[in-house]
């Protein structure tokens, strides 16, 4: 291991409802979606109607400014609905997926005698290239321009967040071969836990490695990029998530556009909380089974209770999720006298309850609530105390808000993602929606380079 990174910044929140490591059976019902919203910065076109016959690795949707970016179908089976919204929006297209998945046969390669712009055709190719995004903008990445590196970090810190080193067993050789594979495209760097001591990891072949250790959220792919490589007006870097990693070796190994992995279903609102094995686009309500029977007053979110979105059971497990939470809603608690309680069972970030007398590894379940309404932005450091970035955080908010780009660039927006203010957001006395204000300012800032 060439390096340590210690960060102080950050906040850990210990949630009641972490997945155990055990695979649970589920059984799907059939159904499969690919959503264009999990891409973000996506305008699909789709090239299906309902009706076709597709194999796993068909091209459901492309981009239309960039048509040889496609979307590959995660199963085989019929197209049984392209579902549109408002000024015909694409909102999903459906698959009934077939009992045994057939794949669309791309053929086998070796890595190693490979270039970087072979890697690329084949990503094209096998409609797996979406999966890489980029910063800046945080995006669904494009072809026309060369990245300066791509990073990938393999520690998930966010509250019931999965464990990557559990879904790497039994992948290690795809994931070694997908990283060789973006190697070849431009200098790679793997962030892992400090912790973390899977050899598949630690022994990682062509790629910088460093390990960071700190609090939530050290494990974010844009905290490694502002420490190793930051991004410059003008430069672009690819981030990878560790999953679509193996993905990607997948593909080289096996000529297949193979989709499956496991997703931690995780919360205090969940039976048993654990891991299942299922595709990307699989339905919510065959995840979680029974795990929700008689339980009311929940919250589903896909995704991690910080930075996930907020679902439904005829939802479909997003392109980037690696768990599904369920946390209670909090709309039937009425409390008496409200905060002036003592709250022995209740997080605080800046010890307003006892609970912090228990200590870190207290378990916490907490509600969907924001517990106060949205106020004037204090200016009080608090967003600095779990912001482990070389940026002013208070102050970048603010210049997004009043629509000052030039402020905005300098003040490192180029080098962010909406999940880096997810802790920010959580200990917000005045209950802003960061991720979403940071999110319009890095769609004002597309537009305006457009």
């Amino acid at each position: 291991m060439s390096k340590v990174i210690k960060l102080r910044k950050g906040l850990d929140i210990n949630l009641k409802g972490k997945a155990q490591r055990e695979c649970l059976h589920v059984k799907s019902d059939g159904l499969c979606a690919l959503v264009p919203d999990f891409f973000v910065g996506l305008t699909p076109k789709v090239v299906v109607k309902e009706g076709d016959k597709v194999l796993a690795g068909d091209p459901l949707f492309v981009d239309k400014k960039f048509p040889e970016v496609a979307f590959a179908a995660p199963v085989s089976g019929t197209v049984c609905s392209v579902k549109r919204g408002e000024r015909r929006k694409l909102l999903s297209v459906t698959i009934q997926a077939d009992e045994k998945i057939s794949y669309k046969d791309f053929g086998k390669n070796d890595v190693s005698k490979m270039n970087g712009d072979d890697v690329l055709k084949c990503l094209l190719q096998a409609g797996l290239f979406g999966w890489i995004n980029q910063l800046p903008y945080a995006v669904t990445a494009t072809p026309d321009k060369q990245p300066k590196a791509i990073f990938v970090s393999t520690l998930r810190d966010m509250p019931l967040a999965a464990d990557f080193e559990y879904e790497l067993e039994g992948n290690e050789e795809a994931f070694q071969t997908g990283l060789t594979a973006l190697a070849k495209m431009a200098k790679t760097y793997l962030g892992i836990g400090a912790r973390q001591s899977a050899s598949a990891l630690t022994q990682a072949k062509d790629v910088e490695l460093t390990a960071f250790d700190g609090p939530c959220p050290a494990g974010n792919v844009g905290v490694h990029v502002n420490h190793l490589d930051p991004v410059n007006k003008g430069e672009t870097v690819w981030t990878v998530d560790p999953s679509a990693v193996i993905f990607i070796g997948r593909l080289f190994l096996t000529g297949h556009v193979d989709l499956r992995r496991k997703i931690a279903v995780a919360g205090s609102e969940v039976k048993q909380p654990a891991y299942v094995e299922a595709v990307v686009g699989q339905s919510l309500k065959s995840v979680l089974g029974t795990q929700l029977e008689g339980k009311e007053h929940i919250r589903i979110i896909n995704g991690n209770p910080l930075t996930g979105t907020p679902d439904t059971l005829d939802g479909f497990i997003g392109a980037h999720t690696s768990e599904v939470t369920v946390i209670p809603e909090g709309d039937n608690r009425d409390e008496f006298i409200g905060w002036i309680m003592p709250r022995f069972n209740e997080f605080s970030a800046n010890r307003s309850y006892f609970s912090w007398l228990f200590g870190k590894k207290k378990e916490y379940t907490l509600d969907a609530r924001v517990k106060g309404g949205e106020r004037h932005m204090i200016m009080s450091g608090e967003y600095d105390r779990v912001f482990p970035m070389d940026i002013y955080p208070e102050y970048l908010i603010k210049a997004i808000i009043a629509g000052d780009i030039d402020k905005m660039e300098q003040l490192g927006i180029y080098e962010v993602a909406p999940e880096d203010f997810a802790v920010a957001e959580f200990v917000d006395s005045s209950k802003l929606e960061l991720q979403r204000i940071v999110r319009e300012g890095l769609n004002m800032l597309r537009k305006e380079n457009a």
